[in-house]
C-alpha cells in the first residue's frame, strides 16, 4: 500500500479528525505552560484586518467567531439533511433533542446555583449550561462504527440547540449592549436567504454572499456570530432524491476536510491555551470550582437524560434509533465537556477578576477531561455489549 492511499484513509476516516484535535490540545497546553507562552498569547491578541468597516480584530476573535462560524455552517448543513430525510425527519425524533438540550442547560444552572447562591461566584451561573459542540462531536467521532449514526446525530443536534441557548444567555444576561440596527439588518438577510430558497435559487454562490454579510451584522449586534452558520445552513436547499445531489450536499462534501484538518485543529490550538498556576487547583475545592465540576458532569448528564425520559414517556418523543439508554447516559457526559463556550461565559462573569477567571477555567478543564474520559469509556462499553448481544 502506497504512501498516498494511506493519506486517504486518514483523511476520510472520522477517527482521525478526533485524535488530531486532541494533539492539538496537548500542544496547546504544553505552549501556554513553557517559555512560548507569551509569545503564543502575544499573536493571539496581534489584530488583523482593516479598520474599514471596523473589521480589524484580534486573531483569536477571526478563529472563534469567524472560522467557527464555518464550522457551525458545517454542522447545520448535516443537521438539516437529517431533518429533511434523515434520523430527525420525524417529530418524534427531532423533538428529543431539544428536550434534552432544555434539561442539559436548566439542570447545570441550578446545580451551580445551589454552590454559590450569594456568594461572590453567583453570577457564573450560565458557566456550566454550555456544550462545547466541536470537543464533543470529535470524541464521539473516535468511536466510529462502534456507536450508531443516529447517537452521534442526537448528539450534534442537542450541541447546536444547546449552543444557540448559550448564545441566548449570553445576549440576554451577559452582554452589556444590544445593537439593535444590527439585529434588524441580520433579520432582514435572513429573510433573503430563506426567499432565495423559497424561490428555488440553487447557486451556492447566491446563499454565500448574503451569509457573509450576515455574519457581519450579527458580530455587531453583540450576539455571538457563530449562529450565522446555522442560519446559512438552513436556509441551502436540500432534497430527498437520491440521484440529484442536492446543493446542501455539494456544500457539506466540500466543508468536510477544511472543517476536520485545518479549522477544528486551530480552534483547539488557540482555546486551550491555559497556563497553570496553583491557585486553580485551590479554587476547585471552592464553590465556583465545585458548581462547575458537578454542573457540567452530573447536570448535564442528569438533565439530558431526565428531560429525555419524561419526553419519551409522555411519547412525545422516541429514542434515537439502534440506540439505549446506556448510550444515552455517555451521550448526556460527552455534552459535559463545556471547554469554550464556558470559558467564554466565565470572562463575562468575572470580568474584572482574574485569579477568578484562572479557576473558573481549570474548573471547566477538570470538567470537561472527566465528562470526556467517562462518556468515551461508557459509549465504548455499551457498544461493545450491544455487539456481543447482536452476535447472540
Amino acid at each position: 500500500m502506497n504512501l498516498s492511499i494511506y493519506f486517504k484513509k486518514f483523511f476520510e476516516s472520522s477517527q482521525s479528525s478526533g485524535i488530531l484535535l486532541i494533539f492539538c490540545v496537548a500542544i496547546a497546553l504544553g505552549i501556554a505552560n513553557s517559555s512560548l507562552a507569551e509569545n503564543f498569547q502575544n499573536f493571539l491578541d496581534q489584530e488583523v484586518g482593516v479598520n474599514l468597516f471596523h473589521l480589524k480584530y484580534p486573531v483569536s476573535i477571526w478563529i472563534n467567531d469567524g472560522l467557527m462560524a464555518i464550522f457551525f455552517l458545517l454542522v447545520g448543513l448535516e443537521i438539516k439533511r437529517e431533518v429533511v430525510e434523515g434520523e430527525l425527519s420525524s417529530f418524534r425524533n427531532a423533538s428529543l433533542p431539544i428536550f434534552a438540550a432544555i434539561g442539559g442547560m436548566l439542570v447545570p444552572a441550578i446545580i451551580y446555583t445551589i454552590f454559590n447562591l450569594g456568594t461572590e461566584y453567583s453570577n457564573g451561573w450560565g458557566i456550566p449550561m454550555a456544550t462545547d459542540i466541536a470537543f464533543s462531536l470529535a470524541i464521539i467521532s473516535m468511536l466510529g462504527k462502534k456507536v450508531p449514526n443516529s447517537i452521534k446525530i442526537f448528539l450534534a443536534a442537542l450541541a447546536i440547540v444547546d449552543d444557540l441557548g448559550a448564545i441566548f444567555v449570553i445576549a440576554i444576561f451577559y452582554t452589556e449592549q444590544i445593537h439593535w440596527i444590527f439585529i434588524l439588518l441580520s433579520l432582514g438577510v435572513s429573510v433573503l436567504l430563506f426567499l432565495l430558497n423559497y424561490f428555488k435559487v440553487t447557486k451556492i454562490v447566491f446563499y454565500l454572499i448574503p451569509g457573509i454579510f450576515l455574519w457581519y451584522f450579527l458580530h455587531h449586534s453583540g450576539i455571538h456570530a457563530t449562529i450565522a452558520g446555522v442560519v446559512l445552513a438552513f436556509s441551502i436547499p436540500t432534497n430527498v432524491s437520491d440521484v440529484e445531489i442536492s446543493p446542501l450536499e455539494k456544500l457539506e462534501h466540500q466543508l468536510h476536510l477544511p472543517v476536520s484538518f485545518f479549522i477544528m485543529p486551530i480552534f483547539a490550538l488557540t482555546n486551550t491555551n491555559i497556563t497553570f498556576n496553583s491557585g486553580m487547583i485551590n479554587g476547585l475545592f471552592s464553590g465556583l470550582g465545585l458548581g462547575i465540576v458537578c454542573g457540567l458532569v452530573i447536570g448535564k448528564l442528569i438533565g439530558i437524560n431526565l428531560f429525555s425520559w419524561i419526553a419519551i414517556r409522555f411519547k412525545i418523543s422516541s429514542l434515537p434509533q439502534n440506540s439505549s439508554w446506556t448510550q444515552m447516559l455517555g451521550v448526556g457526559l460527552l455534552a459535559g465537556i463545556g471547554f469554550t463556550m464556558s470559558i467564554f461565559i466565565a470572562l463575562l462573569s468575572f470580568k474584572e477578576e482574574i485569579q477568578i477567571q484562572d479557576e473558573a477555567k481549570f474548573a471547566i478543564l477538570i470538567a470537561s477531561f472527566i465528562a470526556a474520559v467517562s462518556g468515551y469509556v461508557i459509549l465504548s462499553l455499551s457498544s461493545s455489549k450491544n455487539h456481543e448481544t447482536l452476535e447472540d
